[in-house]
C-alpha cells in the first residue's frame, strides 16, 4: 500500500492543523495507521495511533489533548487534528500504516508515507 501525507504548512504557535493520510493501491480501512513526526538531529517518535476498527487510540504524552486521529471515507483516509500547536512540535510528520502493528514503534510499521513538514513560528 502506497501512503500519501498532506496538510502540512507554517502556522503560528497556538494555531492548528489537520493532516491527513490515504492510501493507493488499497483501502486503508484494513490497516492500523500510526503518525510519527521527526525533527532535524532527533530520532523519528511516536506521535498518535489509530487501530482499523477506530476502537482504540494512542498518543504520545506530549500531543495528549491537543492532537486527535481520526478516521473518516470508510477507514480510508486518517485525520490528525493538531491544536494548540508549539514550536515544540515542529517537524517533518509520516504517517505509517500495518495490517498486525498498531503500537509506538517505527519499526513495526511496514508501509510509510513521504511526510509533510509542519513548522510552528513562535
Amino acid at each position: 500500500v502506497q501512503l500519501q501525507a498532506s496538510g502540512g504548512g507554517l502556522v503560528q504557535a497556538g494555531g492548528s492543523l489537520r493532516l491527513s493520510c490515504a492510501a493507493s493501491g488499497r483501502t486503508l480501512s484494513n490497516y492500523h495507521v500510526g503518525w510519527f513526526r521527526q525533527a532535524p538531529g532527533k530520532e523519528r517518535e511516536f506521535v498518535s495511533a489509530i487501530t482499523w476498527s477506530s476502537l482504540t487510540t494512542a498518543y504520545a504524552d506530549s500531543v495528549k489533548g491537543r492532537f486527535t486521529i481520526s478516521r473518516a471515507n470508510a477507514g480510508n483516509t486518517v485525520y490528525l487534528q493538531m491544536n494548540s500547536l508549539k514550536s515544540e512540535d515542529t517537524a517533518v510528520y509520516y504517517c505509517a500504516a500495518d495490517l498486525y502493528y498498531s503500537g509506538t514503534s517505527p519499526n513495526n510499521y511496514n508501509y510509510w508515507g513521504q511526510g509533510t513538514q509542519v513548522t510552528v513560528s513562535s
